[in-house]
């Protein structure tokens, strides 16, 4: 008897444990979600802003557009969605999200370009399919080069999609842009390339005008840096 009060006694402390990890891991998972729709209200405001910013353009010089057409909050955004996907047990939720930032990113090039057209200002942009480790086994390695084209070039607008993303909006940038397997593919001041590229080829395929403009912008920072010693 004593035999099966021991037993009953490790099943319940086995099950205690069991709930309390659900539990635990269940409120982590919410609260990260929770986190990341946090980030995403904010950059869905700043996006709305600048849609009304251009529906002024007609009365507002162009000077009085702000030139951070989306706040930095959409890179951590990305990294927080590549986490819920590895980490998160609740798929259907961080599929959605996936496919509103996707639309977010595609809803800032647009809107990026209209106002480069509208203002006459340079805009430079990397539009980057992906896909997963089993279709695409150089992905991995071209968003590392893309994150060292990013910091060489502040400038620089990269924009990440996932191929397979079930997207309307996908397919229509895939129709557009002739995008095909293999991946990755890179599309490139309008054009498009395909398979894994270094920092050197991507360098080669941007407007040299960009190049000269970031690399006098970076000289400037250097001198200023120097005279502030």
């Amino acid at each position: 008897m004593r035999q099966w009060g021991k037993y009953l006694i490790v099943l319940l402390l086995t099950c205690g444990i069991f709930a309390i990890s659900w539990y635990v891991s269940s409120y982590f998972s919410g609260k990260k979600i929770a986190e990341i729709r946090d980030i995403q209200n904010k950059i869905a405001v700043d996006i709305l802003s600048s849609e009304t910013q251009y529906s002024l353009l007609e009365e507002l010089s162009c000077s009085d557009i702000n030139s951070s057409i989306i706040s930095d909050e959409l890179l951590t955004l990305a990294d927080r969605i590549t986490y819920s996907e590895q980490n998160l047990s609740e798929q259907d939720d961080v599929l959605l999200l996936k496919k509103q930032y996707t639309m977010l990113q595609v809803k800032d090039f647009l809107l990026k370009k209209r106002i480069s057209e509208r203002c006459k200002t340079p805009f430079t942009a990397i539009l980057y399919f992906y896909g997963t480790k089993q279709n695409c086994a150089d992905c991995e390695r071209q968003g590392y080069v893309l994150d060292a084209a990013r910091a060489k070039y502040p400038e620089l607008r990269i924009y990440s999609y996932d191929y397979n993303l079930d997207l309307s909006t996908i397919r229509a940038l895939r129709s557009i842009y002739k995008v095909d397997e293999p991946l990755p593919v890179l599309v490139i001041n309008s054009k498009t390339q395909s398979g894994f590229k270094t920092l050197e080829e991507i360098e080669a395929l941007l407007p040299k005008d960009f190049i000269k403009r970031s690399q006098a912008q970076a000289q400037a920072a250097a001198e200023a840096k120097e005279e502030k010693k």
